[in-house]
């Protein structure tokens, strides 16, 4: 009896913790070559669905990328599809991480994270 019990607790607290996870319509985009451009990245994702926004992350010191970046698409399953569709893949010779973005409060700031 003991050990059913505990499962039902553990059960309630994963429903609890799946029930806050959702998925977002922004996905991060990790491990990208620092030459990539940004229509190449665009359109890198634009065969999963519309893309409202692609933005890469520059280092302002080089003019280059940092390697990383961030594509908003209008809808999740537009996101789902690019995340199943490029995570683990070579692109330019790279393997990408493609992952959904989260957000967090750091300071009281919305900061973009990819934990």
């Amino acid at each position: 009896m003991m050990r059913i019990a505990a499962n039902i607790r553990c059960f309630t607290v994963l429903k609890s913790w799946f029930s806050t996870v959702r998925c977002s319509s922004e996905v991060f985009v990790s491990r990208l070559s620092f030459y990539t451009k940004h229509d190449e990245f665009r359109n890198m994702f634009s065969q999963f669905g519309k893309v409202k926004e692609a933005r890469l992350i520059m280092d302002n010191k080089t003019g280059r990328t940092k390697g990383f970046g961030f594509v908003t698409f209008e809808t999740e399953d537009e996101a789902l599809k690019a995340i199943k569709g490029l995570n683990g893949r070579v692109v330019q010779g790279r393997l990408v991480f493609v992952e959904s973005a989260t957000s967090t409060k750091a300071d009281g700031n919305d900061a973009k994270s990819n934990s």
